[in-house]
């Protein structure tokens, strides 16, 4: 029987869905083979080291991701800062589906799992950032107001995500969305 062939982009996004719903630890190897469409030994050969090597590759996916959709996006002097808003949260809207997903950081940030794979996050978090203060600096802020409003655009995004899993509703979600475009807007 031939190995089964699955795309990266295809895995990675079937893999992190589990991790997100799941969490690191609560992830078993059967159910992200599973989810990946993988037999257990060819995801095992794709990544020898296991569950830990996955979640690394889950995060460099959902890096280049950011970098791509958030940061770049962000920092696009070639286009309006409305338009750079507005594309980037439509890239967040897909990203958690209108705010029904979780966020994989999250699930990756708990205790039993943070050290394993904490700088790989910050260095995620810290991009999502400084997106978000290079179109704060072009929309007029001083540096502090919008190193500030950067770090809370990042808290009102996993914050509402957060509050909107726990209330049964995306609304939370949404109304982040819509503070967030009103703060850069405004300038």
């Amino acid at each position: 029987m031939r190995p089964q062939k699955v795309e990266d982009t295809e895995l990675l996004s079937s893999l992190m869905e589990v991790i997100r719903f799941k969490g690191y630890e609560g992830s078993s190897l059967n159910e992200l083979a599973s989810a990946s469409g993988l037999q257990k030994a060819s995801l095992y050969h794709r990544f020898p080291k296991g569950k830990q090597q996955i979640a690394l590759a889950v995060l460099s996916f959902v890096k280049e991701w950011v970098h791509k959709n958030i940061y770049l996006v962000l920092t696009d002097k070639e286009i309006t800062s409305s338009e750079r808003v507005n594309t980037v949260l439509e890239n967040i809207i897909a990203l958690y589906n209108n705010g029904e997903k979780s966020c994989i950081l999250s699930a990756l940030s708990v205790q039993s799992s943070v050290e394993l794979f904490n700088a790989e996050i910050k260095i995620i978090m810290e991009e999502w950032i400084s997106g978000f203060y290079a179109l704060g600096i072009d929309c007029g802020l001083e540096k502090d107001n919008a190193k500030s409003l950067a770090t809370t655009v990042l808290i009102s995004i996993e914050g509402s995500l957060i509050v909107s899993k726990g209330l049964g509703t995306n609304q939370p979600f949404l109304d982040a969305l819509t503070y967030i475009r009103k703060q850069y807007l405004k300038q």
